[in-house]
């Protein structure tokens, strides 16, 4: 995916690199520690998910961004052609065949930096992507519980697809809600 440098005023939207790793690791951890100490919606763990390796595997794919403010990481997350999981599970308004739509994983904003349409702005900016790139929807897929994801989707024009089994083998979480933005 061709994804320049876009900027929003505040921020700015890049791939991750190489150096950026250890940086991005480290900001889903400390996202990580604060969902613990208040509610952990997605239901992630530190050092499983998102985790140092998943951040090397999405930057080796190209698919790993950062959402930086004054050089700090404020926002991180993919960009891919994989639901890694069975998204032919779900009841989609358009059915479309796996690599004809993006997918984003892993959207994590700074809890510092939240309420402030930093999420807002990623997802105009992937919708933006997969429409110039000529992908026909992104979807996207979250833990049922996670109500400030989906008032985020719903916001920007998403809607939910339902829950479905992915088939992903996660005990803790048997169904995701699946949301989706075509055009």
């Amino acid at each position: 995916m061709n994804a320049s440098a876009e900027q929003d005023g505040n921020g700015k939207i890049r791939k991750c690199g190489e150096p950026d790793i250890p940086g991005t690791a480290a900001f889903y951890d400390r996202v990580i520690l604060s969902l613990d100490r208040h509610v952990n919606y997605p239901r992630w763990i530190r050092h499983v998910y998102p985790s140092e390796s998943t951040v090397r595997r999405m930057t080796a794919a190209g698919a790993q961004y950062l959402y930086t403010e004054d050089g700090e990481i404020a926002g991180a997350f993919a960009l891919n052609t994989d639901p890694q999981g069975c998204y032919r599970n779900g009841k989609w308004k358009r059915d479309l065949p796996e690599g004809s739509y993006l997918v984003l994983h892993a959207l994590a904003i700074d809890p510092d930096r939240q309420r402030r349409g930093i999420g807002s702005v990623i997802l105009r900016f992937a919708v933006g992507m997969a429409q110039s790139e000529g992908y026909r929807a992104l979807r996207a897929d979250i833990v049922p519980e996670n109500v400030p994801a989906r008032r985020l989707f719903e916001k920007n024009g998403f809607t939910c697809a339902g829950d479905a089994d992915l088939r992903r083998d996660i005990g803790n979480i048997p169904l995701f809600s699946l949301y989706e933005r075509n055009w």
